[in-house]
């Protein structure tokens, strides 16, 4: 899978730099970025990665491929801040070293959410339609192991559409932590409301036990308004 996207990413990066050439020739209306919003949708690719904690205890996360969005704004042509929202559910592996010595290691097997939230600040090199550009972030990102932490609780009530219902909830262990990104790729802009970007994005989120590092790779397609 991460060798499809690479190929993939060099393919766009080729036809890109094509079209972006006859583009600039052809196309002297071109408008600029600045002062215009932006948002794309997308869909990322993250390595497998892992960590080790104290006294054996260890995570290990599978390479998945998820989905997300970003709404920028362009301060110039070549400054632009977004937030960007992504999330993926890959399957992991964690090793529970229980408090009571005596009680062996646990391990679960099951599939996570893992769901960051960033600001993201862009510098594109080229105030033309194709340009490279380097990226730099932070923010938070929560992995939800989807594991109950307590017995479900179920609520009822009455509703005045629907009469008498009935929910249960759950809590699950989960924790949110710090996360920050850096990347570089290229971008795009097809016309004067559209363009794409590929990129390529390290990610560290800080654990107790030290971090996580996922190598993501990125494909959007966007609106500017």
């Amino acid at each position: 899978m991460l060798k499809r996207l690479i190929l993939l990413l060099v393919l766009i990066t080729l036809s890109s730099s094509v079209f972006a050439q006859r583009f600039n020739k052809q196309n002297t209306s071109y408008g600029a970025r600045d002062s215009r919003f932006e948002a794309t949708f997308l869909l990322n690719y993250h390595n497998s990665t892992s960590v080790d904690g104290e006294n054996g205890a260890s995570l290990d996360i599978d390479s998945k491929a998820g989905w997300g969005i970003t709404l920028g704004w362009n301060w110039t042509a070549k400054l632009n801040t977004a937030y960007k929202l992504t999330l993926t559910k890959p399957g992991y592996s964690a090793t529970i070293i229980p408090e009571d010595p005596t009680e062996p290691p646990q391990t679960i097997d099951y599939t996570m959410s893992k769901i960051t939230h960033q600001l993201n600040a862009t510098y594109n090199f080229r105030d033309k339609p194709f340009t490279p550009f380097v990226q730099v972030g932070a923010g938070v990102t929560t992995l939800d192991s989807n594991v109950p932490s307590r017995p479900p609780v179920t609520g009822c009530w009455w509703d005045p559409w629907w009469g008498y219902v009935c929910s249960t909830t759950w809590s699950t262990f989960k924790t949110t932590k710090f996360s920050y990104n850096l990347g570089l790729g290229l971008r795009w802009d097809v016309n004067n409301f559209f363009f794409t970007r590929a990129s390529y994005n390290k990610e560290w989120v800080s654990l107790k036990s030290g971090s996580l590092s996922f190598d993501t790779l990125t494909l959007e397609g966007g609106l500017i308004f």
